[in-house]
């Protein structure tokens, strides 16, 4: 990488945002598969690949995946496609963490396909105040009890155009060198 011209993951993320809404576009078959590979190949704690992915495109199940929480998750039911990421706790201690590996990545091959996305955070969150969230989409798309329901990405074509986050707005004093506070 040359000193003046961004990697071409730097300018990904310059221009990345999270996108709540979407046209009624579906995504190509080669968008498809590019999302199923990038989440096959998400790193993972000691390579133990712990996470299921369930790709979600029928639009009666978007709707119910849309009324996961309270909030924050309605926009799924616009989306083209919802990729459920969910583990298995007895394969992996860090099934969290290569769940959210994933999910990054499921963003980020969303985007540099021209995609918009946006992740609905499911885990220790509630449905209402008798059921979780998590318990909601179980149901919903018959996951086995064993399983761990993590996030929800919707993707989709964006209908909104947002630019990126300005270099100004990043958080740099949570930058640290050596030892936290310098």
């Amino acid at each position: 990488m040359s000193e003046t011209a961004p990697s071409a993951l730097l300018a990904l993320l310059r221009q990345r945002r999270s996108v709540r809404s979407f046209t009624d576009q579906p995504l190509t078959e080669a968008q498809r598969q590019l999302l199923r590979e990038v989440a096959l190949r998400a790193p993972s704690s000691r390579g133990r690949s712990p996470w299921h992915f369930i790709f979600v495109e029928d639009r009666a199940l978007l709707g119910q995946l849309a009324q996961a929480k309270q909030q924050g998750s309605a926009f799924l039911a616009n989306a083209a496609l919802a990729v459920v990421v969910c583990a298995d706790p007895q394969i992996s201690d860090v099934w969290i963490e290569d769940c959210a590996l994933a999910t990054t990545l499921l963003h980020l091959a969303a985007s540099e396909a021209g995609l918009g996305s946006c992740w609905v955070q499911i885990r220790q969150r509630p449905h209402d105040a008798n059921r979780s969230a998590e318990s909601w989409v179980q149901s919903c798309l018959a996951i086995p009890p064993n399983l761990r329901v993590a996030t929800i990405v919707g993707i989709g074509w964006t209908g909104t155009t947002l630019p990126g986050h300005a270099a100004e707005s990043l958080a740099q004093e949570r930058l640290h060198q050596q030892r936290f506070g310098q």
